[in-house]
Protein backbone atom coordinates (compact mmCIF):
# COMPACT_ATOMS: atom_id res chain seq x y z
CA UNK A 1 0.00 0.00 0.00
CA UNK A 2 1.15 3.78 -0.48
CA UNK A 3 3.00 4.32 2.83
CA UNK A 4 0.88 6.60 5.17
CA UNK A 5 -2.02 6.87 3.31
CA UNK A 6 -5.71 5.18 3.03
CA UNK A 7 -5.96 5.42 -0.36
CA UNK A 8 -7.82 3.25 -3.20
CA UNK A 9 -5.40 1.83 -5.87
CA UNK A 10 -6.63 0.46 -8.77
CA UNK A 11 -4.25 -1.25 -11.24
CA UNK A 12 -4.98 -1.58 -15.11
CA UNK A 13 -3.49 -3.56 -17.78
CA UNK A 14 -3.78 -4.36 -21.22
CA UNK A 15 -4.95 -8.28 -21.07
CA UNK A 16 -4.02 -11.01 -19.21
CA UNK A 17 -2.64 -14.01 -21.82
CA UNK A 18 1.05 -14.50 -22.46
CA UNK A 19 3.58 -14.02 -19.65
CA UNK A 20 6.11 -11.69 -21.09
CA UNK A 21 7.66 -8.46 -19.82
CA UNK A 22 5.14 -6.36 -19.34
CA UNK A 23 3.06 -9.24 -17.04
CA UNK A 24 6.48 -9.05 -14.74
CA UNK A 25 5.97 -5.76 -13.92
CA UNK A 26 2.55 -5.90 -13.61
CA UNK A 27 3.38 -8.92 -11.04
CA UNK A 28 5.51 -6.50 -9.22
CA UNK A 29 2.53 -3.31 -9.13
CA UNK A 30 0.15 -5.89 -7.84
CA UNK A 31 2.34 -7.67 -5.02
CA UNK A 32 3.49 -3.84 -4.35
CA UNK A 33 -0.42 -3.06 -3.80
CA UNK A 34 -2.15 -6.30 -2.63
CA UNK A 35 -5.35 -4.66 -2.31
CA UNK A 36 -5.66 -3.55 -5.38
CA UNK A 37 -7.85 -4.85 -8.28
CA UNK A 38 -6.51 -5.36 -12.16
CA UNK A 39 -8.86 -3.97 -14.29
CA UNK A 40 -7.82 -5.64 -18.31
CA UNK A 41 -9.87 -6.06 -21.63
CA UNK A 42 -9.85 -9.51 -21.40
CA UNK A 43 -8.27 -12.72 -19.77
CA UNK A 44 -7.77 -15.77 -21.19
CA UNK A 45 -8.30 -19.06 -18.56
CA UNK A 46 -5.53 -20.94 -17.77
CA UNK A 47 -3.31 -19.22 -20.11
CA UNK A 48 0.19 -18.65 -18.79
CA UNK A 49 -0.36 -14.66 -17.50
CA UNK A 50 -3.84 -16.43 -15.87
CA UNK A 51 -1.85 -18.73 -13.92
CA UNK A 52 0.41 -15.66 -12.78
CA UNK A 53 -2.16 -14.10 -11.34
CA UNK A 54 -5.22 -16.66 -9.77
CA UNK A 55 -4.48 -14.66 -6.28
CA UNK A 56 -5.80 -11.56 -7.81
CA UNK A 57 -9.17 -9.20 -8.33
CA UNK A 58 -9.45 -8.63 -11.98
CA UNK A 59 -12.21 -7.53 -13.90
CA UNK A 60 -12.72 -7.72 -17.26
CA UNK A 61 -14.15 -5.46 -20.07
CA UNK A 62 -18.08 -6.21 -21.37
CA UNK A 63 -16.22 -7.21 -24.73
CA UNK A 64 -14.34 -9.69 -23.24
CA UNK A 65 -16.08 -12.98 -24.28
CA UNK A 66 -15.84 -11.45 -27.95
CA UNK A 67 -11.94 -10.41 -28.07
CA UNK A 68 -11.29 -13.76 -26.02
CA UNK A 69 -12.34 -15.91 -28.61
CA UNK A 70 -9.65 -17.18 -30.66
CA UNK A 71 -6.95 -14.84 -31.84
CA UNK A 72 -10.02 -12.12 -32.06
CA UNK A 73 -8.61 -9.36 -30.25
CA UNK A 74 -5.88 -8.40 -32.61
CA UNK A 75 -8.10 -7.92 -35.66
CA UNK A 76 -10.36 -6.43 -33.03
CA UNK A 77 -8.81 -3.47 -31.78
CA UNK A 78 -10.56 -1.03 -32.86
CA UNK A 79 -12.41 -1.87 -29.95
CA UNK A 80 -9.80 -0.88 -27.72
CA UNK A 81 -11.95 3.25 -27.34
CA UNK A 82 -15.18 0.97 -26.73
CA UNK A 83 -13.10 -1.28 -23.67
CA UNK A 84 -11.39 1.43 -21.86
CA UNK A 85 -14.47 4.31 -21.66
CA UNK A 86 -16.56 1.17 -20.33
CA UNK A 87 -14.61 0.70 -17.30
CA UNK A 88 -16.12 3.59 -14.60
CA UNK A 89 -12.60 3.94 -12.13
CA UNK A 90 -14.07 7.25 -10.65
CA UNK A 91 -14.15 5.55 -7.16
CA UNK A 92 -10.63 5.37 -6.82
CA UNK A 93 -7.69 8.06 -5.72
CA UNK A 94 -5.01 6.32 -7.82
CA UNK A 95 -4.86 4.01 -10.97
CA UNK A 96 -2.03 3.04 -12.32
CA UNK A 97 -2.23 1.69 -15.62
CA UNK A 98 0.60 -0.59 -17.12
CA UNK A 99 -0.15 0.28 -20.77
CA UNK A 100 1.36 -0.94 -24.52
CA UNK A 101 -0.14 -1.66 -27.56
CA UNK A 102 -3.96 -2.34 -26.46
CA UNK A 103 -3.66 1.39 -25.37
CA UNK A 104 -4.83 1.21 -21.87
CA UNK A 105 -5.93 4.17 -21.26
CA UNK A 106 -9.32 6.90 -21.49
CA UNK A 107 -11.45 4.77 -18.98
CA UNK A 108 -13.76 7.28 -16.46
CA UNK A 109 -12.26 8.41 -13.40
CA UNK A 110 -13.34 11.01 -11.07
CA UNK A 111 -12.28 15.06 -10.30
CA UNK A 112 -10.15 13.62 -7.83
CA UNK A 113 -8.30 10.94 -9.06
CA UNK A 114 -4.53 10.41 -10.08
CA UNK A 115 -3.67 8.54 -13.18
CA UNK A 116 -0.15 7.42 -13.58
CA UNK A 117 0.68 5.54 -16.80
CA UNK A 118 3.75 2.89 -16.96
CA UNK A 119 4.44 3.04 -20.26
CA UNK A 120 6.29 -0.01 -22.17
CA UNK A 121 6.16 1.99 -25.39
CA UNK A 122 3.64 3.31 -27.15
CA UNK A 123 1.72 0.72 -29.60
CA UNK A 124 4.58 0.05 -32.09
CA UNK A 125 2.04 -0.80 -34.76
CA UNK A 126 0.70 2.54 -34.91
CA UNK A 127 3.46 4.55 -35.18
CA UNK A 128 5.70 2.49 -37.83
CA UNK A 129 7.83 0.28 -35.46
CA UNK A 130 8.34 -3.53 -36.96
CA UNK A 131 5.86 -5.30 -34.86
CA UNK A 132 6.66 -9.09 -33.43
CA UNK A 133 3.85 -10.49 -35.93
CA UNK A 134 4.56 -8.09 -39.14
CA UNK A 135 0.48 -8.40 -39.80
CA UNK A 136 0.30 -5.77 -42.43
CA UNK A 137 2.58 -7.84 -44.89
CA UNK A 138 -1.04 -8.86 -46.85
CA UNK A 139 -2.38 -6.08 -48.71
CA UNK A 140 -5.76 -6.43 -47.62
CA UNK A 141 -5.04 -6.20 -43.80
CA UNK A 142 -2.22 -3.88 -44.71
CA UNK A 143 -5.42 -1.09 -46.26
CA UNK A 144 -7.66 -2.01 -42.86
CA UNK A 145 -4.32 -1.36 -40.31
CA UNK A 146 -4.08 1.90 -42.16
CA UNK A 147 -8.01 2.69 -41.65
CA UNK A 148 -8.58 1.72 -38.52
CA UNK A 149 -4.63 3.23 -37.65
CA UNK A 150 -5.62 6.55 -38.29
CA UNK A 151 -8.75 6.86 -35.62
CA UNK A 152 -6.52 4.95 -33.65
CA UNK A 153 -3.88 7.07 -33.34
CA UNK A 154 -6.23 9.93 -32.49
CA UNK A 155 -7.59 7.94 -29.75
CA UNK A 156 -4.54 6.72 -28.31
CA UNK A 157 -3.31 10.64 -28.05
CA UNK A 158 -6.23 12.35 -26.71
CA UNK A 159 -6.29 9.82 -24.46
CA UNK A 160 -2.68 10.52 -23.98
CA UNK A 161 -3.71 13.95 -22.69
CA UNK A 162 -6.10 12.84 -20.30
CA UNK A 163 -2.97 11.58 -18.17
CA UNK A 164 -0.35 13.91 -16.11
CA UNK A 165 2.07 11.62 -14.98
CA UNK A 166 4.03 9.11 -17.29
CA UNK A 167 6.74 6.89 -16.10
CA UNK A 168 8.93 5.20 -19.65
CA UNK A 169 10.43 1.88 -18.99
CA UNK A 170 13.29 3.22 -20.80
CA UNK A 171 14.72 6.51 -22.28
CA UNK A 172 14.32 5.17 -25.17
CA UNK A 173 10.44 4.74 -24.54
CA UNK A 174 10.47 8.31 -22.97
CA UNK A 175 11.41 9.69 -26.04
CA UNK A 176 8.63 8.11 -28.48
CA UNK A 177 6.51 9.96 -25.35
CA UNK A 178 7.13 12.67 -26.20
CA UNK A 179 7.22 12.72 -29.77
CA UNK A 180 4.22 11.02 -30.15
CA UNK A 181 2.01 12.07 -27.30
CA UNK A 182 3.86 15.86 -26.36
CA UNK A 183 4.29 14.08 -22.63
CA UNK A 184 7.53 14.05 -20.80
CA UNK A 185 7.93 11.29 -18.28
CA UNK A 186 10.58 9.88 -15.71
CA UNK A 187 12.42 6.99 -16.22
CA UNK A 188 12.25 4.14 -14.30
CA UNK A 189 13.44 0.77 -15.32
CA UNK A 190 11.55 -2.36 -15.05
CA UNK A 191 11.81 -4.66 -12.05
CA UNK A 192 14.21 -7.63 -12.88
CA UNK A 193 14.90 -10.39 -10.24
CA UNK A 194 18.31 -9.99 -9.78
CA UNK A 195 19.56 -10.90 -6.31
CA UNK A 196 17.59 -13.88 -6.96
CA UNK A 197 19.23 -15.06 -10.77
CA UNK A 198 22.65 -14.81 -8.79
CA UNK A 199 21.59 -16.67 -5.87
CA UNK A 200 20.80 -19.24 -7.80
CA UNK A 201 23.27 -19.10 -10.49
CA UNK A 202 26.70 -17.85 -8.85
CA UNK A 203 27.71 -21.66 -9.17
CA UNK A 204 27.08 -23.14 -12.15
CA UNK A 205 29.60 -24.11 -14.66
CA UNK A 206 29.04 -23.02 -18.23
CA UNK A 207 28.33 -25.44 -21.20
CA UNK A 208 28.65 -24.58 -24.85
CA UNK A 209 25.29 -23.23 -25.82
CA UNK A 210 23.98 -19.66 -26.68
CA UNK A 211 20.54 -18.90 -25.24
CA UNK A 212 17.53 -16.81 -26.41
CA UNK A 213 14.83 -15.69 -24.83
CA UNK A 214 11.90 -14.32 -26.21
CA UNK A 215 8.49 -14.75 -27.29
CA UNK A 216 8.13 -16.81 -30.61
CA UNK A 217 7.77 -13.71 -33.04
CA UNK A 218 8.84 -11.61 -35.39
CA UNK A 219 11.13 -8.36 -34.81
CA UNK A 220 13.26 -10.39 -32.39
CA UNK A 221 16.24 -11.51 -34.74
CA UNK A 222 15.34 -15.50 -33.90
CA UNK A 223 15.34 -17.17 -37.52
CA UNK A 224 18.88 -15.13 -38.28
CA UNK A 225 20.18 -16.05 -35.11
CA UNK A 226 19.32 -19.90 -35.81
CA UNK A 227 20.65 -19.42 -39.34
CA UNK A 228 24.10 -18.39 -38.15
CA UNK A 229 24.55 -20.67 -35.41
CA UNK A 230 23.89 -23.43 -38.12
CA UNK A 231 26.39 -22.30 -40.00
CA UNK A 232 29.24 -22.19 -37.36
CA UNK A 233 28.49 -25.57 -36.24
CA UNK A 234 30.82 -26.94 -38.78
CA UNK A 235 33.78 -24.81 -36.71
CA UNK A 236 32.33 -24.77 -33.56
CA UNK A 237 29.99 -27.41 -32.18
CA UNK A 238 27.82 -24.57 -30.56
CA UNK A 239 24.45 -25.17 -29.82
CA UNK A 240 21.51 -22.70 -29.53
CA UNK A 241 18.81 -23.10 -27.08
CA UNK A 242 15.13 -20.97 -27.46
CA UNK A 243 12.90 -19.96 -25.00
CA UNK A 244 9.84 -18.87 -25.12
CA UNK A 245 6.16 -19.40 -26.31
CA UNK A 246 4.33 -18.51 -29.68
CA UNK A 247 2.23 -15.62 -29.85
CA UNK A 248 -0.95 -14.40 -32.05
CA UNK A 249 -0.14 -15.12 -35.90
CA UNK A 250 3.63 -15.51 -35.54
CA UNK A 251 4.19 -18.41 -37.98
CA UNK A 252 8.00 -17.94 -36.21
CA UNK A 253 7.72 -21.65 -34.70
CA UNK A 254 7.20 -23.36 -37.59
CA UNK A 255 10.38 -21.50 -39.37
CA UNK A 256 12.39 -22.70 -36.33
CA UNK A 257 11.45 -25.98 -36.12
CA UNK A 258 12.32 -26.43 -40.25
CA UNK A 259 16.17 -24.67 -39.11
CA UNK A 260 16.58 -26.86 -36.34
CA UNK A 261 18.97 -29.66 -37.34
CA UNK A 262 20.17 -30.69 -33.90
CA UNK A 263 21.87 -27.64 -32.77
CA UNK A 264 18.49 -25.33 -32.45
CA UNK A 265 16.57 -26.57 -29.57
CA UNK A 266 13.12 -24.89 -29.50
CA UNK A 267 12.37 -25.09 -25.60
CA UNK A 268 8.95 -23.61 -25.11
CA UNK A 269 7.70 -21.78 -21.86
CA UNK A 270 9.88 -23.17 -19.23
CA UNK A 271 9.11 -21.65 -15.17
CA UNK A 272 11.79 -19.54 -13.66
CA UNK A 273 14.27 -21.84 -11.74
CA UNK A 274 14.58 -23.66 -15.06
CA UNK A 275 14.88 -20.44 -16.58
CA UNK A 276 17.74 -19.15 -14.69
CA UNK A 277 19.54 -21.95 -14.88
CA UNK A 278 19.72 -21.94 -18.39
CA UNK A 279 21.04 -18.24 -18.29
CA UNK A 280 23.61 -19.44 -15.87
CA UNK A 281 24.99 -22.33 -17.94
CA UNK A 282 24.85 -20.51 -21.06
CA UNK A 283 28.17 -19.24 -22.68
CA UNK A 284 26.31 -16.14 -23.73
CA UNK A 285 22.80 -14.96 -24.67
CA UNK A 286 21.47 -13.51 -28.20
CA UNK A 287 19.39 -10.48 -27.98
CA UNK A 288 18.77 -8.98 -31.81
CA UNK A 289 15.16 -7.22 -31.35
CA UNK A 290 15.78 -3.94 -33.65
CA UNK A 291 14.27 -1.56 -32.08
CA UNK A 292 13.80 -3.20 -28.36
CA UNK A 293 11.62 -1.24 -26.13
CA UNK A 294 13.85 -2.12 -23.29
CA UNK A 295 14.82 -5.74 -22.98
CA UNK A 296 14.62 -7.32 -19.46
CA UNK A 297 16.28 -10.67 -20.68
CA UNK A 298 19.76 -8.87 -21.58
CA UNK A 299 19.48 -7.92 -17.87
CA UNK A 300 18.47 -11.44 -16.42
CA UNK A 301 21.38 -12.73 -18.35
CA UNK A 302 24.08 -10.57 -17.02
CA UNK A 303 22.44 -11.05 -13.59
CA UNK A 304 23.23 -14.85 -14.18
CA UNK A 305 26.83 -13.54 -15.28
CA UNK A 306 26.28 -14.17 -18.78
CA UNK A 307 27.31 -11.88 -21.45
CA UNK A 308 25.28 -11.04 -23.77
CA UNK A 309 25.22 -10.27 -27.90
CA UNK A 310 22.60 -7.44 -28.59
CA UNK A 311 21.43 -5.27 -31.30
CA UNK A 312 22.95 -1.69 -31.09
CA UNK A 313 19.50 0.24 -30.34
CA UNK A 314 16.89 0.84 -28.81
CA UNK A 315 16.67 -0.38 -24.74
CA UNK A 316 19.97 -2.58 -25.29
CA UNK A 317 22.20 0.31 -25.46
CA UNK A 318 21.21 1.24 -21.93
CA UNK A 319 21.73 -1.97 -20.32
CA UNK A 320 24.59 -3.35 -22.36
CA UNK A 321 28.40 -1.40 -21.97
CA UNK A 322 29.86 -3.42 -24.72
CA UNK A 323 33.23 -4.79 -24.03
CA UNK A 324 32.45 -4.87 -20.70
CA UNK A 325 28.87 -7.35 -19.98
CA UNK A 326 28.93 -7.91 -24.11
CA UNK A 327 28.83 -7.17 -27.35
CA UNK A 328 26.62 -4.61 -29.30
CA UNK A 329 26.04 -5.32 -32.98
CA UNK A 330 24.92 -3.04 -36.00
CA UNK A 331 23.27 -5.73 -37.73
CA UNK A 332 21.77 -9.11 -37.75
CA UNK A 333 22.68 -10.67 -40.46
CA UNK A 334 24.74 -13.78 -40.60
CA UNK A 335 28.13 -12.25 -41.38
CA UNK A 336 27.93 -10.28 -38.36
CA UNK A 337 26.70 -12.62 -36.09
CA UNK A 338 29.11 -14.61 -37.36
CA UNK A 339 32.04 -12.47 -36.21
CA UNK A 340 30.32 -10.82 -33.33
CA UNK A 341 30.49 -14.77 -31.85
CA UNK A 342 34.15 -15.00 -33.25
CA UNK A 343 34.77 -11.78 -31.28
CA UNK A 344 32.89 -12.85 -27.80
CA UNK A 345 34.65 -15.97 -27.67
CA UNK A 346 38.35 -14.37 -27.18
CA UNK A 347 36.94 -11.97 -24.58
CA UNK A 348 37.79 -13.10 -21.01
CA UNK A 349 34.24 -11.64 -19.62
CA UNK A 350 34.11 -10.78 -15.46
CA UNK A 351 31.02 -12.46 -13.81
CA UNK A 352 31.44 -9.92 -11.12
CA UNK A 353 31.61 -7.03 -13.45
CA UNK A 354 27.99 -8.30 -15.12
CA UNK A 355 26.20 -9.02 -11.89
CA UNK A 356 26.76 -5.50 -10.62
CA UNK A 357 25.76 -3.77 -13.80
CA UNK A 358 21.98 -6.10 -13.86
CA UNK A 359 21.70 -4.36 -10.18
CA UNK A 360 20.70 -0.86 -11.84
CA UNK A 361 17.64 -2.56 -13.17
CA UNK A 362 16.81 -4.92 -9.76
CA UNK A 363 13.34 -5.66 -8.69
CA UNK A 364 14.56 -3.39 -5.31
CA UNK A 365 15.33 -0.25 -6.91
CA UNK A 366 12.41 -0.61 -9.26
CA UNK A 367 10.15 -0.07 -5.80
CA UNK A 368 12.36 2.00 -4.25
CA UNK A 369 12.17 4.79 -7.19
CA UNK A 370 8.18 3.73 -7.84
CA UNK A 371 6.76 4.18 -4.56
CA UNK A 372 9.60 7.60 -4.18
CA UNK A 373 7.59 8.75 -7.60
CA UNK A 374 3.67 7.73 -6.08
CA UNK A 375 4.74 9.34 -3.17
CA UNK A 376 5.46 12.72 -4.60
CA UNK A 377 2.54 13.20 -6.92
CA UNK A 378 0.32 12.08 -3.75
CA UNK A 379 1.82 14.97 -1.89
CA UNK A 380 1.07 17.53 -4.97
Amino acid sequence: MIPNTKKRVAIVHDYIKEYGGAERVLRTLADMYPEAPIYTAFKVKNSTADREFKDKEIHESWLSPLLKVGKLYSPLRFLAPLVWKSMDLSNYDLVITSCSWYIARGFKVGPKTKVVAYCHTPPRWLYGYETSVGFTKFWPVKIYSKVVGHFMRIYDFNSAQEVVYWIANSKNVSARIEKFYRKKSVVIYPPVEVEKIIKVTRDLKKENYLLIVSRLVGAKGLEETAQAVKGLQSKSKVKLKIVGEAHGFSDVEKKLKKLSGGNVEPLGRVNDERLYQLYGKAKGCIALARNEDFGMTVVEAQAAGTPVIAFNGGGFKESVVDGETGILINDTDEKTLEEAISRFSKIRWDEEKLRENARRFSKERFEKDFRGYIKQIIAD
